[in-house]
């Protein structure tokens, strides 16, 4: 005869709460939403009002939104965990969970992050996010000798020319004209 259909049985006197949060690992990701939540919309509260207002909105009303939407969210994902609701695993088709770390792969892209923090203000923007793009391609495995690099300075001397059509400048280095 199969118990199926029988209801679950009891859990143990002074055990109920330790069984009721066990596998319920996703309630720390909502305390921490919460905990998120009281800070910026603290931060939201204590802004000054000594900005330049040029409109209806004011300067906290973009943190109180998301101070808000992150409420909301944490209370949403909470009643989805208390009501059994469990983060599935990410299916991958390339990840082996068994192989070990690759930490020449990140000794390669934390060297070539450094370059350009150490190079950016020197050689500006173009010729040291060419570097990093460049690097970070290395580092991740192409080996395209000629190609990578023009794709380099391509990406750092578009998003240069992008930057600057934006308003914000970003370090020139020799291409700074006489200033």
């Amino acid at each position: 005869m199969s118990d199926a259909g029988a209801p679950p049985a009891a859990p143990a006197p002074g055990r109920s709460s330790h069984r009721t949060l066990r596998g319920r690992a996703e309630l720390g990701v909502c305390a921490f939403l919460y905990l998120l939540a009281a800070v910026v919309l603290y931060d939201a509260a204590s802004l000054g009002s000594d900005f330049t207002q040029r409109g209806p909105v004011g300067p906290a009303a973009v943190p109180t939104a998301v101070g808000i939407l992150l409420i909301a969210v944490a209370t949403l994902l909470t009643v989805d965990v208390l009501r059994g609701g469990r983060g599935a695993p990410e299916d991958s088709e390339d990840v082996d969970p068994d192989a070990p770390s690759d930490w020449r792969t990140l000794a390669l892209l934390a060297g070539a992050f450094l370059t350009n923090v150490v190079l950016l203000d020197v050689a500006g923007w173009i010729i040291s996010g060419a570097l990093l793009f460049w690097g970070a391609a290395f580092a991740l495995g192409s080996r395209h000798w000629i190609r990578d690099p023009l794709i380099a300075f391509a990406m750092s001397t578009g998003s240069y020319l992008l930057f600057s059509a934006l308003g914000i400048w970003l370090p020139a280095g020799p291409f700074a004209s006489g200033v």
